[in-house]
Protein backbone atom coordinates (compact mmCIF):
# COMPACT_ATOMS: atom_id res chain seq x y z
CA UNK A 1 0.00 0.00 0.00
CA UNK A 2 1.03 3.61 -0.59
CA UNK A 3 1.03 4.46 3.13
CA UNK A 4 3.26 1.53 3.99
CA UNK A 5 5.63 2.45 1.16
CA UNK A 6 5.89 6.07 2.32
CA UNK A 7 6.53 4.98 5.90
CA UNK A 8 9.24 2.59 4.68
CA UNK A 9 10.92 5.34 2.65
CA UNK A 10 10.84 7.77 5.58
CA UNK A 11 12.31 5.23 7.98
CA UNK A 12 14.94 4.24 5.43
CA UNK A 13 15.97 7.89 4.95
CA UNK A 14 16.31 8.38 8.71
CA UNK A 15 18.44 5.25 9.00
CA UNK A 16 20.65 6.33 6.08
CA UNK A 17 21.05 9.81 7.55
CA UNK A 18 22.13 8.30 10.87
CA UNK A 19 24.65 6.08 9.10
CA UNK A 20 26.07 9.08 7.23
CA UNK A 21 26.49 10.99 10.51
CA UNK A 22 28.09 7.94 12.09
CA UNK A 23 30.57 7.64 9.23
CA UNK A 24 31.43 11.33 9.55
CA UNK A 25 32.47 10.68 13.13
CA UNK A 26 35.40 8.60 11.86
CA UNK A 27 36.61 11.68 9.96
CA UNK A 28 35.95 14.21 12.73
CA UNK A 29 37.42 12.27 15.67
CA UNK A 30 41.04 12.21 14.37
CA UNK A 31 40.84 15.91 13.53
CA UNK A 32 39.35 16.77 16.91
CA UNK A 33 41.93 14.61 18.64
CA UNK A 34 44.79 16.42 16.90
CA UNK A 35 43.28 19.81 17.79
CA UNK A 36 42.72 18.74 21.40
CA UNK A 37 46.34 17.61 21.64
CA UNK A 38 47.53 21.07 20.54
CA UNK A 39 45.18 22.81 22.99
CA UNK A 40 46.31 20.55 25.84
CA UNK A 41 49.95 21.20 24.97
CA UNK A 42 49.31 24.92 25.47
CA UNK A 43 47.35 24.38 28.69
CA UNK A 44 50.05 22.08 30.08
CA UNK A 45 52.89 24.50 29.33
CA UNK A 46 54.55 25.62 32.54
CA UNK A 47 54.66 29.39 32.96
CA UNK A 48 58.16 30.80 32.53
CA UNK A 49 57.38 33.66 34.91
CA UNK A 50 56.49 32.37 38.37
CA UNK A 51 55.65 34.13 41.59
CA UNK A 52 58.25 33.79 44.37
CA UNK A 53 57.54 31.37 47.20
CA UNK A 54 58.04 34.21 49.67
CA UNK A 55 57.08 37.51 48.14
CA UNK A 56 57.56 41.01 49.49
CA UNK A 57 54.57 41.84 51.68
CA UNK A 58 54.51 45.54 50.96
CA UNK A 59 56.54 48.15 49.18
CA UNK A 60 56.84 51.62 50.71
CA UNK A 61 56.56 54.55 48.32
CA UNK A 62 54.32 55.72 45.54
CA UNK A 63 55.54 54.25 42.28
CA UNK A 64 59.29 54.86 42.11
CA UNK A 65 60.80 52.82 39.25
CA UNK A 66 64.50 52.01 38.97
CA UNK A 67 66.39 50.09 36.29
CA UNK A 68 69.81 48.95 37.54
CA UNK A 69 72.24 47.85 34.83
CA UNK A 70 69.54 45.80 33.05
CA UNK A 71 70.50 43.50 30.18
CA UNK A 72 68.05 41.27 28.30
CA UNK A 73 68.08 39.29 25.06
CA UNK A 74 65.47 37.17 23.34
CA UNK A 75 66.23 33.45 22.81
CA UNK A 76 68.18 32.89 19.60
CA UNK A 77 68.93 36.58 19.08
CA UNK A 78 72.43 37.53 17.96
CA UNK A 79 72.68 40.48 20.34
CA UNK A 80 70.82 41.64 23.47
CA UNK A 81 67.66 43.67 22.97
CA UNK A 82 68.74 45.85 25.90
CA UNK A 83 72.25 46.34 27.29
CA UNK A 84 73.15 47.87 30.66
CA UNK A 85 70.09 50.09 31.00
CA UNK A 86 70.07 52.25 34.13
CA UNK A 87 67.67 55.07 35.03
CA UNK A 88 65.23 56.11 37.75
CA UNK A 89 61.68 57.44 37.42
CA UNK A 90 60.30 59.28 40.42
CA UNK A 91 56.63 59.86 41.36
CA UNK A 92 55.38 63.02 39.66
CA UNK A 93 57.92 62.66 36.86
CA UNK A 94 57.22 62.02 33.17
CA UNK A 95 59.88 59.87 31.52
CA UNK A 96 59.71 59.56 27.74
CA UNK A 97 61.41 56.77 25.79
CA UNK A 98 62.20 57.42 22.14
CA UNK A 99 64.26 55.66 19.50
CA UNK A 100 64.13 54.00 16.12
CA UNK A 101 62.18 50.82 15.40
CA UNK A 102 63.86 47.86 17.10
CA UNK A 103 65.76 50.02 19.58
CA UNK A 104 64.23 48.13 22.53
CA UNK A 105 61.54 50.56 23.70
CA UNK A 106 58.72 48.04 24.08
CA UNK A 107 61.10 45.42 25.50
CA UNK A 108 61.97 47.84 28.30
CA UNK A 109 58.28 48.24 29.13
CA UNK A 110 57.67 44.48 29.02
CA UNK A 111 60.48 43.91 31.50
CA UNK A 112 58.94 46.42 33.92
CA UNK A 113 55.62 44.57 33.67
CA UNK A 114 57.52 41.30 34.12
CA UNK A 115 56.37 39.71 30.91
CA UNK A 116 59.99 38.53 30.89
CA UNK A 117 62.70 38.39 33.55
CA UNK A 118 65.94 40.30 33.11
CA UNK A 119 69.08 38.28 32.36
CA UNK A 120 71.28 40.54 34.47
CA UNK A 121 70.73 43.59 36.59
CA UNK A 122 67.46 44.33 38.35
CA UNK A 123 64.26 46.36 38.11
CA UNK A 124 62.91 47.84 41.32
CA UNK A 125 59.49 49.29 42.08
CA UNK A 126 59.39 51.27 45.31
CA UNK A 127 62.72 49.71 46.26
CA UNK A 128 61.61 46.10 45.76
CA UNK A 129 62.91 43.87 42.96
CA UNK A 130 59.95 42.96 40.74
CA UNK A 131 61.04 39.31 40.92
CA UNK A 132 60.29 39.39 44.66
CA UNK A 133 56.72 40.59 44.03
CA UNK A 134 53.78 38.53 42.81
CA UNK A 135 52.61 39.37 39.32
CA UNK A 136 49.26 40.51 40.72
CA UNK A 137 50.97 42.73 43.28
CA UNK A 138 53.22 44.32 40.65
CA UNK A 139 50.59 44.88 37.99
CA UNK A 140 48.11 46.32 40.49
CA UNK A 141 50.51 49.27 40.70
CA UNK A 142 50.61 49.83 36.93
CA UNK A 143 48.16 51.18 34.39
CA UNK A 144 49.40 49.86 31.04
CA UNK A 145 48.26 50.88 27.56
CA UNK A 146 49.88 48.66 24.88
CA UNK A 147 50.70 49.45 21.27
CA UNK A 148 48.00 47.10 20.01
CA UNK A 149 44.73 48.30 21.51
CA UNK A 150 42.63 45.53 23.04
CA UNK A 151 38.88 46.11 23.21
CA UNK A 152 36.16 43.58 23.97
CA UNK A 153 32.67 43.09 22.61
CA UNK A 154 30.39 44.97 24.96
CA UNK A 155 29.48 48.57 25.75
CA UNK A 156 31.76 51.60 25.96
CA UNK A 157 31.06 51.68 29.70
CA UNK A 158 32.12 48.05 30.14
CA UNK A 159 35.34 48.51 28.17
CA UNK A 160 36.45 51.53 30.21
CA UNK A 161 35.22 50.06 33.49
CA UNK A 162 37.22 46.88 32.85
CA UNK A 163 40.22 48.75 34.22
CA UNK A 164 38.73 48.88 37.72
CA UNK A 165 36.24 46.48 39.27
CA UNK A 166 33.13 48.30 40.43
CA UNK A 167 34.02 51.61 38.77
CA UNK A 168 31.13 54.07 38.97
CA UNK A 169 29.76 56.17 36.13
CA UNK A 170 31.46 59.27 37.53
CA UNK A 171 34.87 57.60 37.47
CA UNK A 172 34.29 56.28 33.96
CA UNK A 173 33.14 59.68 32.66
CA UNK A 174 36.14 61.41 34.29
CA UNK A 175 38.59 58.97 32.70
CA UNK A 176 36.91 59.38 29.30
CA UNK A 177 37.11 63.17 29.57
CA UNK A 178 40.83 63.11 30.37
CA UNK A 179 41.44 60.69 27.49
CA UNK A 180 39.52 63.03 25.14
CA UNK A 181 37.03 60.23 24.45
CA UNK A 182 33.96 61.97 25.87
CA UNK A 183 33.32 63.98 22.70
CA UNK A 184 32.99 61.04 20.34
CA UNK A 185 31.11 59.03 22.99
CA UNK A 186 28.54 61.84 23.21
CA UNK A 187 27.95 61.56 19.47
CA UNK A 188 27.17 57.85 19.71
CA UNK A 189 23.43 57.19 19.73
CA UNK A 190 23.51 55.21 22.97
CA UNK A 191 26.43 57.06 24.56
CA UNK A 192 28.27 54.97 27.15
CA UNK A 193 25.89 52.09 26.43
CA UNK A 194 26.83 51.98 22.74
CA UNK A 195 27.98 48.56 21.60
CA UNK A 196 31.60 47.94 20.64
CA UNK A 197 32.42 45.04 18.35
CA UNK A 198 35.13 42.52 19.12
CA UNK A 199 38.48 44.28 18.81
CA UNK A 200 36.74 47.63 18.35
CA UNK A 201 36.07 46.98 14.68
CA UNK A 202 33.38 49.68 14.57
CA UNK A 203 35.75 52.39 15.89
CA UNK A 204 38.64 54.29 14.36
CA UNK A 205 42.22 53.75 15.49
CA UNK A 206 42.27 57.00 17.45
CA UNK A 207 38.97 56.23 19.19
CA UNK A 208 40.24 52.80 20.23
CA UNK A 209 43.43 54.28 21.64
CA UNK A 210 41.51 56.87 23.66
CA UNK A 211 39.25 54.21 25.18
CA UNK A 212 42.30 52.13 26.12
CA UNK A 213 43.89 55.19 27.76
CA UNK A 214 40.64 55.87 29.65
CA UNK A 215 40.66 52.26 30.88
CA UNK A 216 44.12 52.81 32.41
CA UNK A 217 43.13 56.18 33.88
CA UNK A 218 40.05 54.82 35.66
CA UNK A 219 42.36 52.67 37.80
CA UNK A 220 44.31 55.67 39.11
CA UNK A 221 47.46 53.53 39.56
CA UNK A 222 50.82 54.61 40.96
CA UNK A 223 52.61 54.04 37.64
CA UNK A 224 51.35 54.75 34.11
CA UNK A 225 52.98 53.06 31.13
CA UNK A 226 51.95 54.31 27.68
CA UNK A 227 53.56 52.18 24.97
CA UNK A 228 53.30 54.21 21.76
CA UNK A 229 49.52 54.50 22.22
CA UNK A 230 49.23 58.04 20.81
CA UNK A 231 50.24 57.16 17.25
CA UNK A 232 46.71 57.24 15.77
CA UNK A 233 45.76 60.59 17.32
CA UNK A 234 45.80 63.82 15.33
CA UNK A 235 48.11 66.54 16.63
CA UNK A 236 45.35 68.65 18.22
CA UNK A 237 43.85 65.71 20.10
CA UNK A 238 47.34 64.57 21.09
CA UNK A 239 48.13 68.01 22.53
CA UNK A 240 44.84 68.22 24.47
CA UNK A 241 45.30 64.70 25.80
CA UNK A 242 48.85 65.34 26.99
CA UNK A 243 47.74 68.54 28.75
CA UNK A 244 44.91 66.69 30.53
CA UNK A 245 47.22 63.78 31.41
CA UNK A 246 49.77 66.12 32.95
CA UNK A 247 47.22 67.32 35.49
CA UNK A 248 45.58 63.93 36.09
CA UNK A 249 48.85 62.04 36.64
CA UNK A 250 50.86 64.72 38.47
CA UNK A 251 51.35 62.50 41.54
CA UNK A 252 52.07 59.30 39.60
CA UNK A 253 55.11 58.02 37.74
CA UNK A 254 54.59 58.20 33.97
CA UNK A 255 56.67 56.25 31.45
CA UNK A 256 55.77 57.15 27.89
CA UNK A 257 57.06 55.36 24.79
CA UNK A 258 56.48 57.24 21.55
CA UNK A 259 57.74 57.63 18.01
CA UNK A 260 56.63 61.25 17.59
CA UNK A 261 58.92 63.94 18.96
CA UNK A 262 55.94 66.25 19.55
CA UNK A 263 54.56 63.70 22.02
CA UNK A 264 57.72 63.47 24.14
CA UNK A 265 59.41 66.86 23.82
CA UNK A 266 57.71 68.31 26.92
CA UNK A 267 58.56 65.35 29.18
CA UNK A 268 60.62 65.95 32.32
CA UNK A 269 63.27 63.62 30.94
CA UNK A 270 63.72 61.92 27.57
CA UNK A 271 65.71 58.71 27.24
CA UNK A 272 67.03 57.98 23.74
CA UNK A 273 67.53 54.31 22.93
CA UNK A 274 69.74 53.13 20.09
CA UNK A 275 70.39 49.43 19.43
CA UNK A 276 69.39 48.52 22.97
CA UNK A 277 71.58 51.08 24.71
CA UNK A 278 70.93 54.51 26.18
CA UNK A 279 72.35 57.00 23.70
CA UNK A 280 71.26 60.07 25.62
CA UNK A 281 69.16 61.28 28.53
CA UNK A 282 67.88 64.74 29.40
CA UNK A 283 65.34 67.36 28.47
CA UNK A 284 64.47 68.21 24.87
CA UNK A 285 66.82 71.20 24.89
CA UNK A 286 69.67 69.28 26.53
CA UNK A 287 69.45 66.43 24.03
CA UNK A 288 69.37 68.80 21.07
CA UNK A 289 72.72 70.08 22.28
CA UNK A 290 74.32 66.78 23.30
CA UNK A 291 72.78 63.81 21.41
CA UNK A 292 73.31 63.41 17.66
CA UNK A 293 70.77 60.58 17.40
CA UNK A 294 68.07 62.71 19.03
CA UNK A 295 68.88 65.63 16.72
CA UNK A 296 68.52 63.28 13.76
CA UNK A 297 65.11 62.07 14.97
CA UNK A 298 63.93 65.63 15.63
CA UNK A 299 65.21 66.88 12.29
CA UNK A 300 63.32 64.15 10.43
CA UNK A 301 59.99 65.09 12.07
CA UNK A 302 59.94 68.79 12.93
CA UNK A 303 60.50 71.95 10.95
CA UNK A 304 63.29 74.29 12.06
CA UNK A 305 60.80 76.70 13.64
CA UNK A 306 59.18 73.90 15.65
CA UNK A 307 62.56 72.66 16.91
CA UNK A 308 63.36 76.08 18.27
Amino acid sequence: QVGDMMAFIQYAMQIMFSLVLFSMMFVMIPRASASAARVNAVLDTAAAIKDPAQHATSAPGRGRVEFRDVTFGYPGAERPALSRISFTAEPGEVIAIIGSTGAGKSTLVHLLLRFYDVQSGSILVDGVDVRRMTQEQLRAKIGYVPQQTVLFSGSVRENIGYGKAGAGQGEIARAAAIAQADQFIAVLKEGYDAAIGQGGGNLSGGQKQRLAIARALVRQPEIYVFDDCFSALDFKTDARLRAALKEATKEATVIMVAQRVSTVMHADRIIVLDEGRIAGSGTHEELLASCAIYREIVGSQLAEAEIA
